[in-house]
């Protein structure tokens, strides 16, 4: 997959950092830099492309996904985290996603998938991934979630709703609500590094 690996201060997380539709690996630096300047960066561009633009998994239409395509890239991701793990050498137990919408939502989907894939995950504005489906257990995973009250793209029951699986599957999950829409806000990005730092 195609992305950039900026290596951080010893010990401190790998934050894996994952673009909304039509974003590219370069979106979300500067939030990685805002979170933590000290932690490694691994930030990666989405194999699909939709009319042109990077996704991260296949869509039939906004807002309903492709769960065959979804399935297929979120063990692509997670095996090419296991690659770049020994390629860079870094602690495979110490990855932090930070997600944007279709980011959020392969962010997600590793979770509901695996157990130890990432340690902890920033949501911001995330869908359920796949509905019917048992999550492995998430005792131990912390997640932070950001969501916009007058979403049009994401609506208040995917927040709701995904809350519960992960709590359910013992995640601990922190979710920030905004009076914004699909935007994400600077306040959003405080909220999520004050949860981050208190990890």
């Amino acid at each position: 997959m195609h992305h950039i690996f900026h290596e951080g201060k010893e010990g401190k997380p790998v934050l894996l950092l994952l673009h909304g539709t039509g974003g590219t690996e370069q979106d979300l630096l500067p939030i990685a830099d805002m979170i933590d300047p000290e932690a490694s960066v691994l930030s990666v561009r989405g194999n699909v492309s939709e009319n042109g633009m990077p996704r991260f998994f296949k869509r039939l239409r906004e807002g309903v996904f492709d769960i065959e395509d979804l399935k297929f890239r979120t063990q692509e991701l997670n095996e090419f985290l296991d690659d770049a793990a020994h390629k860079y050498q870094f602690d495979r137990s110490n990855v932090i996603a930070i997600g944007y919408s279709n980011g959020a939502n392969i962010a997600g989907s590793l979770l509901f998938h695996y157990s130890d894939s990432i340690k902890a995950a920033m949501l911001h504005h995330p869908m359920v991934p796949l509905r019917d489906h048992k999550l492995p257990s998430l005792a131990g995973t912390k997640v932070f979630i950001g969501a916009g009250e007058n979403d049009p793209i994401c609506p208040a029951v995917e927040t709701t709703d995904l809350n519960d699986l992960l709590t359910d599957a013992g995640a601990d999950v922190t979710v920030k609500w905004y009076n914004r829409g699909h935007q994400l806000i600077e306040e959003e990005v405080n909220d999520a590094k004050s949860w981050y730092h208190s990890l």
